[in-house]
């Protein structure tokens, strides 16, 4: 390992707070592990899994803060964000070094990858988080349980629901510098066998200007955000253990965004609208009191994103653009588990349960682009459909009430293409030194995206429909071990894991002698993910997380772009008083390999060092009575000058303050 993990590692010894794998918020008594479903398609509690997992609640988002997906996900150990800009600009994930497209999201289980995008990914710019009840973030190839896009890991963003009796209504508002509003209301409860969460939210932001200070050609020019958002997940249960679902949940952004040429020109008429509209139906039901329980569900999601900027005079490279991407993505699940400890329940076995099920995802994508530069036209199009059909099972058992194994089988038939997936993985928990083993292997796949097979552009560029899906195996181990102390049965809590991941025949843009996609090359990334947590006393609790990434191109030996070898968090749970909450964070992030801009603006059409970043965030909370908290949050505090994608600085410093009621 590099002598540059030094730093973070003394960030992460200093740090006053962070968001550590699996820490919840202090709550009176003692509090039980989150409950896990992604991991392996069965409720398990998150020590039994053998994967890397994150539980963020609603708890911790509104105790910390967070505003945005990409606020969520900042400081979770093994990710890295790079957004270019604020709320609105692209913002690709990279988990433990793979790429961002190689990221699976799902909402409620359903895969939402945008089918129109150029390689089939996420862009997690522009989500809020008004209506999400918790995100689980698992990281390690999962193909084996949720098929193509699944090898840096899975992400489930599950959305509100009511769970209590009768009605119960939440909202927020909030004001603050510079020039924004955010206001958000859920009614939620139950009713005569009905679950019901209606949800809506409006968000409106001046911005900041995201070109770096450091350029000439900055101007300050703001870059705007807005966003509207209303879903309802509505549940009927005719029966107990049957629950019928339907979920319906519309999205708009509005931003302003800066469209970097070369010479780069610093405008502020640039404006991307994106919309997503997402219907599901269901029904699960429990049979054969309650050991087998099956699911069937359909699900309909529609992306569309257009970015406009016309023509000005005094733009330098006489940029315009008129780009549109509309994509559609149709997924039917039948999903099924046997609770085979109800019929067979040795002595040395527990917990034995069997899944198995059916997916058919259809995509199909309409991409538009119209664009000059230098007057010079450019068009790009992709119009096109493909299927994803797909069988999977899997087994999960405790063993003498210590050793979790799990295992699960997928088969995916995407186009021509077959790809069988699998993970195995094992978790002991050593009672007698108070540490829990963990280690798993698996394998994992990326198929080709609807632009890498079909699209064309003006420039040459022809897609290759013969191309072979991404393909990936990795493995991983590691512990925790928990001591007890000072009156607490988890005085520290330290783990650590070390991960090992080859991706091979990446789709790559090539002239052969055309301009098209080829599988060429391969990556190889190792890791070591660490986590600390001190709970010295009832009032305070100290987390932190530490992750060294070589990811390296396997042929050559370079460092991959974007991806820094270090990464750091800390945050500080304090609660002086018994209704007073105090949260700071600071997020370091390391020197990464990037296409770099120079001070005038200009790309210098090199590779190299991008310097390394450290924001500080802080949340005070204040509940006034059981109906009613009054908060206030900074973020980016000491207005660092960060450039998470070099050209592109985060937003300067934000302040913000809130009332939330609970009726």
């Amino acid at each position: 390992m590099s002598r540059s993990y030094l730093l973070p590692l003394a960030v992460l010894t200093l740090a006053t707070a962070a968001r550590a794998q699996d820490a919840p918020l202090p709550q009176a008594g003692a509090s039980l592990p989150p409950v896990v479903v992604t991991a392996t398609r069965v409720p398990t509690p998150a020590p039994d899994i053998p994967a890397g997992i994150t539980v963020i609640t609603r708890a911790e988002l509104q105790a910390t803060g967070a505003n945005t997906l990409t606020d969520a996900l900042s400081a979770v150990p093994g990710l890295r964000v790079a957004q270019s800009g604020g709320p609105g600009g692209n913002a690709s994930l990279f988990i433990r070094g793979t790429n961002s497209d190689a990221v699976l999201v799902l909402r409620d289980g359903m895969p939402v990858n945008d089918a129109a995008d150029s390689s089939g990914a996420f862009n997690f710019g522009v989500d809020t988080l008004a209506d999400v009840a918790r995100i689980e973030i698992i990281r390690g190839p999962m193909a084996a349980l949720y098929g193509s896009g699944a090898i840096g890991g899975v992400i489930n963003i599950i959305t509100l629901r009511g769970t209590k009796p009768g009605v119960h209504l939440s909202a927020d508002l909030a004001g603050g510098y510079p020039k924004q509003i955010r206001d958000s209301a859920a009614l939620t409860g139950t009713w005569r066998g009905f679950d019901y969460a209606l949800v809506a939210q409006n968000e409106s932001m001046r911005g900041f200007d995201t070109t770096p200070q450091r350029m000439s050609i900055y101007t300050g020019t703001p870059q705007g955000y807005r966003d509207y958002l209303g879903t309802l997940n509505l549940g009927y249960t005719p029966v107990a253990g049957t629950r019928i679902s339907l979920l319906l949940r519309a999205r708009q952004a509005v931003f302003g965004f800066n469209a970097l040429g070369s010479p780069t020109y610093d405008v502020a008429n640039s404006t991307g609208r994106d919309a997503t509209l997402l219907g599901r139906i269901g029904v699960k039901s429990l049979l054969a009191d309650g050991v087998w329980q099956t699911g069937l569900f359909l699900g309909r999601l529609q992306d569309d994103r257009r970015y406009t900027e016309p023509l000005l005079p005094g733009d330098p490279n006489q940029a315009f653009n008129d780009s549109r991407y509309h994509g559609y993505r149709t997924d039917l699940q039948w999903n099924n588990t046997l609770f085979l400890s109800d019929l067979w329940a040795p002595s040395w076995l527990d917990r034995a349960t069997a899944t198995f099920g059916y997916e058919r995802t259809a995509d199909s994508a309409k991409v538009r682009v119209n664009s000059s530069y230098s007057g010079f036209p450019y068009q790009q199009s992709a119009d096109a459909a493909m299927t994803d059909t797909a069988e999977y099972a899997g087994l999960q058992g405790r063993f003498w009430r210590a050793v979790t194994v799990t295992a699960q089988l997928r088969h995916d038939a995407v186009l021509n293409d077959h790809a069988t997936t699998w993970r195995v993985g094992a978790e002991w928990n050593v009672a007698a030194l108070r540490t829990r083993l963990h280690a798993a292997f698996g394998t994992a796949f990326r198929a080709p995206s609807l632009f890498d097979r079909y699209g064309v552009d003006s420039f040459g560029y022809v897609g290759n429909p013969n191309l072979q899906p991404e393909s990936a195996q990795g493995w991983e181990a590691g512990f925790v071990t928990t001591l007890p102390g000072l009156g607490h049965p988890d005085l520290v809590r330290f783990g650590a894991t070390y991960f090992n991941e080859q991706v091979n025949n990446l789709i790559v843009a090539v002239f052969t002698p055309i301009d098209t996609a080829e599988n060429i090359g391969s990556a190889h990334i190792q890791g070591v993910e660490t986590t600390l947590s001190l709970h010295p006393a009832g009032w305070l609790r100290l987390d932190g997380s530490w992750t060294y990434t070589q990811p390296e191109n396997a042929d050559t030996g370079e460092l991959l772009l974007r991806r820094p070898q270090n990464t750091a968090a800390g945050r500080a749970i304090i609660t002086p008083l018994p209704r007073l909450s105090i949260v700071p964070e600071v997020d370091f992030t390391g020197a990464f390999q990037d296409y770099l801009n120079d001070n005038s603006g200009f790309s210098t059409g090199t590779i190299g060092t991008s310097g390394q970043g450290l924001i500080v965030n802080l949340t005070v909370s204040y509940r006034v009575n059981r109906n009613i908290t009054v908060y206030a949050n900074a973020t980016n505090l000491f207005d660092s000058r960060f450039e998470p994608v070099n050209g592109y600085q985060i937003p300067g410093a934000q302040a913000i303050a809130g009332i939330r009621l609970h009726l």
